[in-house]
């Protein structure tokens, strides 16, 4: 942790060097603080799964309450992602981050202490929305705030608390449901962000600097017709991709997406329309007119359709094929985050291994080949007695692979932007995350699900998790050759 400590104290150091606009870079503690608030928003999405047996049992819920529990969360982060960056365009970012953390903080308690399954899922949409005001912030205020090398290392940083969040979430929620403290049980899962949340609330303005507005803030007014438009085409967009599987694609599902063309339409029409009239849209046409960021999108949007699916099917692959308890499934989680958290602290060594540039692709590649061994280990190419032995080591490559696309992925996206599309920018890629996750589970959830049809063995479980890392393979691949096209562009 030592190492952990340095790097991030050095990404944020440099009290006398200045930013673009000519902001005084933050102090040691300003990254820890804004990563805190990152850290919480991915963790949630995440600890919930491990949570979801004993919440069902202890509030009487209904499958489809506890869908939304993890449904809602993920629907109202990826609804109000572009609006959170636009409002701290306008009202400060420091400003924005805070209330959003503020509003996180509270809503985590508000989970905690629900009294029935209807209330936690209304909190859940709470935290959702909180989370959506908070997490464009601290990409913004990082690309502002930083310059040259500490820009790298913080955006570096930021990548690695995301897969942390991410990995780490299925062993700290069955930590914490074995510990059982104070006879909380689930509850702890939430209300262990009360002290982290109010802890960073403390230390914000602090640490933090009050960074200027950048170009279109004060005296502009705020797209609401843009943002009805993008928080309806969000969700035409997630919410059938969240639920359609689990209710066996109704209907609706299928109208939802068919809505989710036109939505997106007329919301690129009605911005286009409010640039050309002089005002300020959610979205400047300027930012998607740069090819640069547009393929750097669909590399984000090819990465991340694998990402929470891999934790998705390897999760239920855990537990329901090999029978293991929430705490051994995190405990095996650990490979993953050991592998990631080794290539993403030697970010800065193998950029300049490899001419300055951080080896996307490599990584890409090195993540496929991790998935490729996976798939002949749960297949039984190798004799089914060993499948369990072979699986860690594996996992801790397809974690390096991992770590070495997903840490220096942001600053590459960004790379380039002028500073008054920062928070805009932050937005639009945090919702590509968000609704790629959601694109990525639904889609495995299908091949998963389709190929494991009622054989719940052992063996159809493995069969079911090799069709699914067939899937995570390709998608890999695709990564390598979209981030190839970034690096030509850049």
């Amino acid at each position: 942790m030592s190492q952990s400590s340095n790097i991030a104290a050095s990404a944020a150091a440099s009290l006398n060097s200045t930013a673009a606009g000519g902001v005084v870079q933050p102090g040691r503690w300003a990254l820890w603080v804004m990563l805190s608030g990152t850290f919480l928003v991915v963790l949630d999405f995440f600890i919930v799964n491990v949570a979801l047996p004993s919440m069902q049992r202890e509030l009487h819920a209904s499958a489809g309450t506890l869908q939304l529990v993890v449904a809602g969360y993920g629907l109202a982060t990826a609804a109000g992602l572009i609006t959170g960056g636009r409002l701290g365009d306008l009202f400060g970012r420091r400003r924005m981050f805070m209330l959003g953390l503020l509003l996180f903080t509270l809503a985590s308690a508000a989970c905690g202490l629900a009294p029935n399954a209807e209330l936690l899922v209304a909190a859940r949409v709470l935290q959702g929305l909180a989370g959506a005001l908070l997490q464009p912030q601290v990409l913004a205020m990082i690309g502002l705030a930083y310059t040259g090398e500490s820009r790298a290392r913080a955006f570096a940083a930021y990548g690695l608390t995301l897969g942390l969040g991410a990995t780490l979430g299925q062993l700290v929620g069955g930590l914490l449901i074995h510990a059982d403290l104070g006879g909380l049980g689930w509850r702890s899962c939430f209300l262990i962000n009360l002290p982290i949340g109010f802890l960073a609330l403390l230390l914000a303005p602090r640490v933090i600097p009050p960074l200027a507005n950048s170009g279109n803030g004060a005296g502009s007014r705020l797209d609401i017709a843009g943002m009805l438009l993008a928080a309806a085409g969000s969700v035409a967009v997630v919410l059938p991709l969240v639920e359609g599987r689990e209710q066996g694609w109704p209907l609706w599902s299928w109208l939802c997406l068919a809505a989710a063309v036109p939505l997106l339409a007329v919301f690129a029409y009605q911005q286009r329309r409010l640039a050309a009239r002089g005002g300020v849209p959610l979205v400047a046409p300027a930012l998607l007119a740069n090819s640069r960021f547009v393929t750097g999108l669909l590399t984000t949007l090819a990465f991340y359709v694998g990402n929470a699916s891999l934790y998705f099917v390897l999760a239920l692959y855990l537990q329901q094929g090999l029978a293991l308890d929430p705490l051994t499934s995190g405990l095996v989680f650990t490979a993953l985050a050991i592998g990631f958290f080794a290539t993403s602290m030697a970010g800065a060594r193998l950029a300049r291994r490899f001419g300055g540039k951080p080896p996307i692709a490599l990584g890409a590649m090195v993540l496929a080949a991790g998935h490729a061994l996976q798939l002949v280990n749960v297949s039984g190419w190798l004799g089914h007695s060993h499948v369990a032995a072979w699986m860690v080591p594996l996992l801790v490559v397809e974690g390096a692979g991992l770590g070495m696309v997903m840490a220096p992925l942001v600053s590459t996206v960004l790379a380039g932007l002028p500073p008054q599309h920062a928070g805009v920018a932050s937005g639009v890629l945090a919702m590509v995350q968000q609704a790629s996750n959601a694109l990525g589970v639904a889609l495995i959830g299908i091949l998963f699900y389709g190929r494991l049809g009622s054989t719940a063995d052992a063996a159809g479980h493995g069969a079911a998790f090799a069709v699914a890392l067939g899937y995570l393979v390709v998608s890999a691949l695709l990564v390598a050759v979209l981030y190839r096209k970034v690096a030509q562009q850049h």
